[in-house]
């Protein structure tokens, strides 16, 4: 079994905003803005979990500007799909049924006072991985019709050769309380960072070292915390 740790959702490099997270454990997993420009949800027409349109989590004074922008809804937890183009994402396609890809993103404290930091925030249980050739046009259409890449055909034709897909069974989930997976540490100039924190450590490894989650690459649990991580992800739920 293998298990990997991915950022994902809005953050001040991508959005300029880290999502909401509320005295209650409780979070809004907000998407990073559409780089395309084309598809129909948008900050201002698509409302959270507690009700209130995404566009109201941005100061006020960036609102009306935001509130048109399209969103790049990446992974969806309606039908659990993930997809990416890119080099870093690569290795994903080499993950397997009954694996588990976890998703962590940047959350900041919105009705009480809590720095910004690194939750998890949900998780698939693997139930298909690959490059989008490896699919038929069948399975394209049938398990990743809901993702952000293939829904657009215009991204799907400039995008497929190098697109990784990744379809989550029933099993996925989104949870309903975040949980933190950092602590704040440093680079090597001084500069504050988020890395995974001592408790979560215990739970994934240290990944050799790289203890840094602020702008990682997948992060994979090596093999001898593969257990323990499964039994904790698993908790979750």
């Amino acid at each position: 079994m293998q298990i990997v740790l991915l950022r994902v959702g809005i953050d001040t490099g991508s959005g300029g905003i880290h999502g909401p997270l509320f005295a209650d454990g409780g979070f809004e997993f907000i998407p990073i803005p559409d780089g395309f420009g084309i598809d129909s949800r948008t900050y201002g027409n698509t409302v959270g979990r507690r009700g209130r349109p995404f566009v109201e989590y941005f100061p006020a004074r960036r609102r009306s500007a935001v509130a048109p922008r399209s969103m790049h809804v990446d992974p969806e937890f309606e039908t659990f799909t993930y997809g990416d183009p890119t080099a870093p994402k690569r290795g994903l396609r080499g993950l397997r049924p009954g694996d588990l890809l976890v998703f962590y993103a940047g959350l900041k404290g919105w009705d009480f006072e809590r720095e910004a930091a690194l939750y998890i925030v949900g998780f698939f249980e693997v139930a298909r991985a690959g490059l989008a050739p490896e699919f038929s046009p069948r399975e394209i259409e049938g398990l990743f019709a809901a993702n952000f890449h293939v829904r657009h055909p215009f991204v799907f034709e400039r995008q497929r050769e190098r697109l990784v897909l990744v379809k989550g069974t029933p099993a996925s989930r989104l949870l309903k309380k975040a949980v933190l997976l950092s602590e704040t540490g440093a680079d090597t100039t001084g500069r504050p960072l988020q890395v995974i924190s001592r408790p979560m450590r215990e739970v994934f490894g240290d990944f050799n070292g790289r203890v840094s989650l602020q702008r990682s690459p997948p992060r994979w649990v090596p093999a001898e915390y593969v257990d323990r991580a499964e039994r904790f992800i698993r908790s979750l739920v």
